[in-house]
């Protein structure tokens, strides 16, 4: 990771933590490769997962270590999700680690997990929101006072204005919502979306540094609505064909590699059955 508050909490004792990759003002190239270096002796792979928000030179780190040290065993995976988000997803793909799926499988896995992640935030104003289209009306609405909004950033975005109701649409399988509070105090989430979309449980944790950032203001209640059960999770894994990289050859599923970003080659796809990442997604076991 490369941020320490995208790291969760463990939910077993199994699950493993994540290692940190620090941004280039807080540690030396030299030491940046000494680590990555490190890391590949210890697991034999790195699986490093960033979000969008990252700074360029953030990213321009990550990509030098991986050219310095010619090694194709470290996969660079960029994320388009909120910061929470993302937390959640690098947690889910550290429970995978430790089951029977090859590096590949792990690393192309990301990309079919964000499809279960529902990733939202309460805001007070969405004046300066970008990652989601917002309308003219919308940003004068977001100037009266008292008004709030609630944004779903994937997997379908949504913006609806918030109220004792919502058509915020929510999973449609058994999930856990997870709840981070910046300069807010609504419980809206908790009270309206929470029972609207029948999560079995709630959780709160801190709100993490990039998400003002990510949503425009400080004024929010970011929240992620997920899988909790590696068992469940495991399953939708194992459901999806496996394939061969034909330019790394890594093990992975889907239509893209997870560790050179190549993709299948197109008769390859051609033949896929439907319903794999780029045509549309499995629904979990236990879907509602």
């Amino acid at each position: 990771m490369t941020s320490a508050d995208l790291v969760l909490p463990p939910t077993d004792q199994q699950t493993p933590t994540a290692a940190l990759l620090q941004a280039p003002e807080a540690q030396t190239l030299d030491l940046a490769i000494g680590d990555m270096h490190l890391l590949l002796e210890q697991h034999g792979y790195v699986i490093a997962v960033y979000p969008t928000g990252i700074s360029t030179a953030h990213e321009r780190r990550l990509h030098a270590v991986r050219s310095v040290l010619e090694s194709d065993r470290i996969a660079l995976l960029k994320v388009d999700l909120p910061p929470l988000g993302v937390a959640v997803l690098v947690r889910q793909l550290r429970q995978l680690s430790i089951c029977d799926f090859s590096p590949g499988v792990v690393a192309s896995a990301a990309r079919l997990l964000a499809h279960y992640i529902h990733a939202g935030a309460l805001l007070n104003s969405v004046a300066r929101l970008d990652r989601v289209p917002v309308s003219l009306r919308t940003h004068a609405k977001s100037w009266v006072p008292g008004s709030q909004f609630a944004v779903l950033a994937g997997p379908d975005p949504r913006l609806v204005k918030a109220g004792p109701t919502t058509d915020l649409p929510g999973p449609e399988f058994e999930t856990h919502l997870l709840i981070a509070k910046g300069q807010s105090t609504s419980d809206w989430v908790r009270e309206t979306l929470a029972p609207a979309w029948k999560v079995q449980a709630i959780k709160e944790c801190p709100l993490p540094s990039g998400s003002p950032r990510w949503w425009g203001t400080g004024k929010m209640v970011e929240f992620v609505s997920y899988l909790p059960d590696i068992s469940v999770i495991y399953q939708l894994v194992s459901s999806v064909r496996r394939e061969s990289c034909h330019w790394c050859g890594m093990e992975l599923i889907g239509d893209r590699c997870g560790f050179c970003s190549s993709p299948l080659h197109s008769a390859e796809n051609r033949t896929h059955p439907t319903g794999v990442l780029n045509q549309g997604t499995p629904a979990p076991p236990g879907a509602r």
